[in-house]
Formats: C-alpha cells, sequence, structure tokens
C-alpha cells in the first residue's frame, strides 16, 4: 500500500462542512454546542439557524436537551472538546442517552493531549474507556480527517448514540483502504501476516512513522487502522494465526480500558497459540506542568525513536536489522 500526501485538513473543518452536507438532505439534524467551536460552527449556523443552538456552559443541560430532541425524532450532534462532553457530563450522556439508546452524536475535539498547554484540566487520556463501557454507545476514533468524511455519514444511520472523538489537527495522509472504509472493521493499511501494529486516533500518523522505519529496517510488519473502538471486529487477526508472531497496540490514551486492553481481552478469548504482545500508552499519571502535545507524547514513551527501540528489542531481531538501526540512529 502506498500512502498519497493531500491537502493538510483539520478534522473539525472536515466535521462541519460534512455535517452540512448531511442536513441539506435530512431536516432532523441539528447542532448544539457548549459555547465553545466558534470560527468552526458558522457555516452550519448561518445555512440552518432554526437547527442551531448554543446550550452555554452548561454541558449536562445540553446532553438533557439533545434527548428531548431526540425523543421528538430529531438527530442531534453535540459539539465541544472531550473533556466537556465525556465527562463533565457522564451521568446525563449514561441516563439520558445510552439507557434510552437516542440518536445523539456527541463530537468530542481534541483527544489526548492536543490541548497539551492547557494542562490535565483539558487533556482527555480516559474518555475511550469511559464510554465504551457504556451500553449502546458506539466509539470512534478516526486517524484523520479521511476517515472522518467517511464514518461520519455511516454513523448518522445508526438508531443509538455515538461518540466521536476527533484530534485537533488533521491529517494530509490518505490511503487506499479508505475507499472501504467500514463502520467497525479495522483497516488495513500496510499488510503483514507477522507483526502488526494496531492504532486508534490521530497517532496514527506517528504509528504509520515507526512501521515505515521498521519495515526500512527489514521486519514484516504491517499496520492496522482501528478508527472504531466499539463496536471492535477483531475476527482479520484469526485469519493471519498460523504466521502471526507479534501484536503491538498504540493510542493517545490511558493502558486502563483503551484499545491495547480490549485487543489483549480477545486475544486470551480467542486465539490458541502464544504471541508476542505490549501496549504502547499514555502515562498513567496527571501532569502537572505545561508542554505541547509532541512533549507529552515524548513525556509517555508515545515518539518514534522510543517505540522502534522497544519493538526491536522485545523481538530479538536479526543483527543485520540491528546493525542498520544503529547505523540510522548513530
Amino acid at each position: 500500500a502506498v500512502l498519497s500526501i493531500g491537502a493538510y485538513v483539520f478534522m473539525r473543518t472536515t466535521f462541519i462542512k460534512k455535517l452540512i452536507e448531511l442536513a441539506e438532505v435530512d431536516p432532523n439534524i441539528y447542532l448544539m454546542i457548549g459555547d465553545y467551536g466558534f470560527s468552526v460552527v458558522e457555516p452550519f449556523k448561518e445555512k440552518f439557524n432554526s437547527r442551531f443552538i448554543n446550550a452555554g456552559i452548561s454541558e449536562q443541560n445540553m446532553i438533557g436537551v439533545a434527548a428531548g430532541l431526540a425523543l421528538a425524532g430529531k438527530k442531534v450532534f453535540v459539539y465541544s472538546i472531550v473533556p466537556f462532553v465525556t465527562m463533565r457530563c457522564f451521568e446525563q450522556v449514561r441516563i439520558d442517552l445510552c439507557y434510552q439508546n437516542l440518536p445523539v452524536r456527541i463530537i468530542g475535539i481534541a483527544a489526548g493531549f492536543a490541548f497539551g498547554p492547557a494542562a490535565s484540566t483539558h487533556h482527555s487520556i480516559e474518555d475511550i474507556a469511559l464510554m465504551s463501557c457504556l451500553p449502546n454507545m458506539t466509539v470512534i476514533s478516526p486517524a484523520n480527517s479521511f476517515d472522518l468524511e467517511a464514518l461520519l455519514p455511516q454513523a448518522n444511520n445508526l438508531p443509538g448514540p455515538v461518540y466521536f472523538r476527533l484530534g485537533r489537527g488533521g491529517s494530509g495522509m490518505a490511503y487506499p483502504a479508505f475507499q472501504n472504509i467500514e463502520l467497525s472493521r479495522p483497516a488495513e493499511i500496510l499488510k503483514s501476516d507477522k507483526v502488526l501494529f494496531l492504532v486508534t486516533g490521530e497517532i496514527f500518523s506517528v504509528a504509520f512513522d515507526i512501521v515505515k522505519k521498521l519495515r526500512d529496517f527489514g521486519l514484516d510488519c504491517g499496520l492496522i487502522n482501528v478508527h472504531t473502538i466499539k463496536p471492535l471486529k477483531l475476527d482479520f487477526i484469526l485469519s493471519k494465526a498460523n504466521f502471526l508472531q507479534a501484536i503491538f497496540t498504540i493510542e493517545e490514551h490511558g493502558l486502563v480500558g483503551g484499545l491495547g486492553q480490549q485487543v489483549a481481552n480477545f486475544l486470551c478469548q480467542n486465539l490458541d497459540k502464544k504471541i508476542i504482545f505490549k501496549t504502547f500508552t499514555a502515562a498513567d499519571q496527571y501532569f502537572h506542568e505545561i508542554g505541547s502535545r509532541d512533549y507529552l507524547l515524548k513525556k509517555s514513551g508515545l515518539e518514534v525513536e522510543a517505540i522502534c527501540s522497544e519493538v526491536l528489542h522485545i523481538l530479538g531481531t536479526r543483527e543485520n536489522v540491528i546493525e542498520k538501526v544503529k547505523q540510522y540512529y548513530l
């Protein structure tokens, strides 16, 4: 597979553009914000003013109003940064949306460490765990804007609640599998039957660099974009079981309740043979310091050089590959 580089497109820009397209053909689509999203949501407001509601800094009420609209036959999208639409109003999401299985789509912006300089109050390394534990909730974590554009219309047809975990930025990377992207079915970006890297969310770009470097070193490894966390179909792993040697997962989220634990649970219940398994996640801590997303990823060990080195150490790679690594880094 070959990645092509296109224009850098922010996920939030893609979201509002695609939502407008959906709203043009579906008069039941509403957009609600919690006094956040200005410079992004205006095109929707200008075109569908009667279907746009700013609930103010009152996320619990916003979820309650969204539930009421959904009971009246509307499809409501609520938009704010991740901690405000998952943690601040968790009880309302649980009871108002999931208990009643209502078609409300929660759009969380700036997942992981995207709001790095705003400190731990604005970081989100627990949201996948929180949203995934809720019955009826679908959890989607796109790698980039291309993922989001394909998945948003599919999610809009679901009868129950959906949580979208979006990065603050975007990506110019497209890939052939994007053309056939399917909700809940991971996309195989780079193929291998021996060593697999499963990754979710915006950190996909880091994971791609990792896999590309390891392949340059001579390691037979593949990259899987797990854009849907729940429901998660991992049957493709069983189809590779005869040759599979190792699986690594990478996510901008804590260990507990994240992608890695879900994959580990699947392997324990379904795979008869022993394989190497390792998760790479955000550090299990709240940072009491200010720094950019890249700085915090590095502090968590979620960077290309650190993960490449650890993977090669775990696999005990051949001497000729080790020599390539030494030449590359030294």
